[in-house]
Parts: structure tokens; C-alpha cells; sequence
């Protein structure tokens, strides 16, 4: 079975929980597509149990992106907790809800930062597959495009872009994001799976107090974790 997950944002229990019921075989895969870090606490904790995972696939997003470069000056040494906001790239992480990540990878020894920068820098932009005769493309978020080849995407837009949920982008595939929260895309789904036009918005706000939301690409089956 392929299951897909996204932004984390350190709520490591509800992410361990989810271990617990999902039947994780040598032959299963769970997507995480980015923002696995910032906001909660246990984002490092999190890295640190899917670094250990051969069957954990994950994809980049934005909070990721703006960590690496400062994790970098971190573990070589450049940078303290005390001087990071009075960085560029630091205080951007800062402003973005950084301060338990950057806490938790401070406390890490500098072997340890060093295998979770060499993770991250491993994390795939996206992902396409076949299920059961559907197509699917995983991605942090996309671009709004109408519609615009995968090639001729950029970096940024998977990480920032904001796709219309409106709009139907291929007849043939979906289109599985996280990024935004449901209930900012429809209050009708707030704390749920929106499916509809040909999109899969996974990121049900988990952080933010609603349930960790899970989808089974082999049957489009919905899982919660409260």
C-alpha cells in the first residue's frame, strides 16, 4: 500500500500514532511531502525516525528549504542559537515559526546535524506514480497553471505555490498536495481530505489542532489521527 502524509509541523505524537495503525511492510510507502519541521516540537524527532525508515519517502517543502542553508552554518560551526536571528536567512526561519527546530538541532550533536542536513539535501521535489490504473502526482503544492508541463515548473512553486482547487489540471492524473490547510481552501472541510476536482489537499492542519490526515493512494481510503 502507498500512503501519503504532509506538514508534520513537529506533531510527533500524532505522527507516531499513525505508525501504530497504519500496516507499514517491507513493501509499503508513505509519502511525507514536506514541512515535517517548525511550529511544533518534535519535527527533529520526527527527521530522526524517518532517517531510520526504509519504507518513508520524503518530499521537500518550504520550511525545510528555509532551515537547510542555516542548519548548514550551524553545524559548521558559524552560528549559535544566540546569533541566528541576526541573520538574514535566520530571522526568516525565526519569523516562520523556526524557534523549536532550530532549538532541538542546536542540542544535536554535530555527527547527528550533519546526518539530518544530509537527509534533507536528499528529499525529492516530487513524485509521479501509477496505482491501480490512476495516475498521481505528489508534490508539496503547485503552481496555479492551466496548465503548465511539470518540466517547466520551478523550484519555488513547489514549495510556494498556490494551485486553484477549482480548476481540473488533468484529466488523467491527481494531483496529491499538502501546503495549505483545508479549511483555508473550503471551511467545508476544515480538520479533513479535500477531494475534488482532481486534487488531493492532505494538509488537514494538524499543528494547529485539527486531525493528522492520511490518504491511501491504492483505495483513496482516508485516515484520521486526533
Amino acid at each position: 500500500m502507498i500512503y501519503a502524509i504532509s506538514d508534520l509541523h513537529g506533531c510527533y505524537e500524532k505522527y507516531q500514532k499513525l505508525l501504530d495503525i497504519l500496516p507499514l511492510g517491507d513493501a509499503d510507502t508513505l509519502y511525507v511531502l514536506g514541512d515535517v519541521i517548525d511550529r511544533g516540537n518534535g519535527g527533529i524527532d520526527i527527521l530522526l525516525d524517518m532517517m531510520s525508515r526504509a519504507n518513508v519517502k520524503p518530499l521537500i517543502g518550504n520550511h525545510e528549504s528555509l532551515a537547510l542553508g542555516v542548519m548548514k552554518r550551524i553545524a559548521a560551526g558559524l552560528l549559535d542559537a544566540e546569533l541566528i536571528g541576526k541573520t538574514k536567512a535566520g530571522k526568516l526561519w525565526l519569523l516562520s515559526d523556526g524557534e523549536p527546530t532550530v532549538q532541538a538541532f542546536c542540542a544535536l550533536t554535530q555527527d547527528r546535524q550533519q546526518a539530518v542536513i544530509d537527509y534533507i539535501e536528499s528529499f525529492d521535489i516530487y513524485d509521479e506514480l501509477t496505482m491501480n490504473g490512476r495516475r498521481f502526482h505528489l508534490s508539496h503544492t503547485l503552481p496555479d497553471y492551466d496548465p503548465k508541463p511539470i518540466h517547466d515548473v520551478s523550484f519555488l512553486e513547489f514549495l510556494y505555490g498556490e494551485p486553484d482547487y477549482t480548476k481540473v489540471y488533468g484529466e488523467d492524473t491527481l494531483f496529491v498536495t499538502g501546503h495549505t490547510p483545508t479549511r483555508l481552501i473550503d471551511p467545508a472541510y476544515a480538520g479533513r481530505i479535500l477531494q475534488k476536482n482532481n486534487h488531493i489537499a492532505i494538509d488537514c492542519g494538524a499543528v494547529f489542532g485539527y486531525p493528522l490526515g492520511c490518504v491511501c493512494l491504492d483505495t483513496l481510503e482516508e485516515i484520521y489521527i486526533e
